[in-house]
């Protein structure tokens, strides 16, 4: 059982859902859940991000240790992007909630 709580206003927990919970870093893990990707490629894939948008929303995720940045020995130089170990394990997770989204995108419309 864990020591932390997320009910609690100055708990870790809150902090880490914070970085994980919203839609951008969901769908930028999951999108990076089949594997290394080009920053284009990742651009490319979702659709509505800005550049800006996925530029911060990695730098985000590469400053907590969730996803790895390298440089690729191309003219011009590339980008790709991977799941760290720890970045994997959150794979799982949002995984499950981007698929339960997508199932029930239609119930939850107001329609």
């Amino acid at each position: 059982m864990s020591d932390y709580d997320v009910f609690l206003a100055d708990c870790p927990a809150r902090t880490t859902l914070d970085l994980v919970a919203d839609t951008w870093s969901v769908v930028v893990v999951y999108g990076l859940g089949s594997g290394p990707r080009r920053y284009s490629d990742l651009h490319d894939r979702i659709g509505g991000i800005s550049k800006k948008m996925l530029t911060q929303t990695l730098r985000k995720l590469e400053r907590n240790s969730l996803v790895e940045r390298r440089i690729l020995p191309t003219a011009p130089a590339g980008t790709e992007y991977r799941l760290t170990q720890l970045g994997q394990s959150l794979l799982g997770p949002v995984s499950v909630l981007a698929r339960w989204a997508e199932e029930h995108a239609d119930d939850l419309a107001g329609d």
